[in-house]
């Protein structure tokens, strides 16, 4: 099963070029239907039965797995399946017949734009941990871009002169404007703050940590809590709060959505209506509190 499970994944890897984390979250699942397989018997993943992965599904309920988590696992068997069919390691899909939990759609995480100000006022720039801290936040809100984007850009990834950033995935690259203030905290940064941080290091990672290592996602992710808890937002936040709230703050503020779509880089305009609909509800509110003839 293990063959079976890496070939697949250097598929995922060398041919469809996903994400690191999809490929490593997919790695996972598979492994782990694996494990249950195997307890039933099953050696060999071309032998899985539509019941033997039914099975597995129900058990992953019964184990108090989210119907998210239980949805991504079984995205995970299909694909993988799919695959096998393709390359004719099977003539039948045991997924077909697999159907996920229903996942409830959430509304995402927003910051007020008064929230955004004094997350974005915390970072002491006296300090160069603090200047590179301002410029990446800044960047962060000013941007839209995910955590991954953020840490992975690299210097000639970045315009200071016209205020535009490049940002590149799989085959695909997209440019991101931004603004005033975040060119001059940028500015500061990389005159002031990177040669020291860096501190002999060459690197060509834009930001790097307080050891002239590039930025990992959890390093910044405890930057950005750690700010939070400092204006008393107690709440789940994480990078990608600053993204949605990027781009509800634009749709409330009058931007179309296909340029929202572009600087998000959704592949599906229907990711983005979302904030359109985030925006409606947040005027329903606002009407039924306020109109005399609600």
């Amino acid at each position: 099963m293990d063959n079976a499970i890496q070939n697949y994944v250097d598929y995922l890897h060398n041919v469809k070029q996903v994400s690191h984390n999809t490929e490593v979250s997919y790695h996972q699942d598979l492994k782990m239907a694996a494990g249950y397989l195997e307890g039933m018997d099953v050696k060999d993943p071309l032998d899985a039965t539509a019941t033997n992965l039914n099975s597995y599904m129900l058990y992953l309920e019964k184990e108090g797995f989210s119907p998210a988590t239980v949805s991504r696992k079984v995205a995970a068997l299909r694909s993988f399946y799919r695959y096998m069919l393709e390359i004719k390691e099977i003539e039948v899909d045991p997924t077909t017949e697999l159907k996920p939990p229903k996942v409830e759609k959430r509304a995402p995480n927003v910051l007020s734009v008064d929230e955004v100000d004094k997350l974005l006022s915390q970072p002491d720039t006296t300090t160069m941990k603090g200047l590179r801290d301002k410029a990446m936040l800044e960047l962060l809100y000013a941007t839209g871009i995910r955590v991954s984007e953020l840490i992975n850009l690299q210097l000639s990834d970045v315009d200071i002169k016209r205020s535009f950033l490049i940002c590149r995935e799989k085959n695909k690259e997209r440019w991101i404007p931004f603004g005033e203030t975040t060119k001059q905290a940028l500015t500061l940064y990389l005159k002031h703050a990177r040669p020291v941080l860096l501190k002999g290091n060459e690197n060509e990672f834009l930001f790097t940590n307080c050891s002239g290592k590039p930025m990992s996602r959890q390093g910044f992710w405890k930057v950005l809590k750690g700010y939070a808890a400092e204006i008393g937002i107690t709440g789940e936040i994480t990078p990608h709060t600053l993204r949605h709230s990027f781009a509800a703050h634009l749709v409330q503020n009058g931007a179309d959505l296909k340029s929202v779509q572009e600087m998000l880089g959704h592949s599906d305009i229907s990711t983005t209506a979302m904030y359109v609909n985030l925006n409606m509800n947040k005027l329903r509110h606002v009407y039924n509190n306020t109109h005399p003839r609600r």
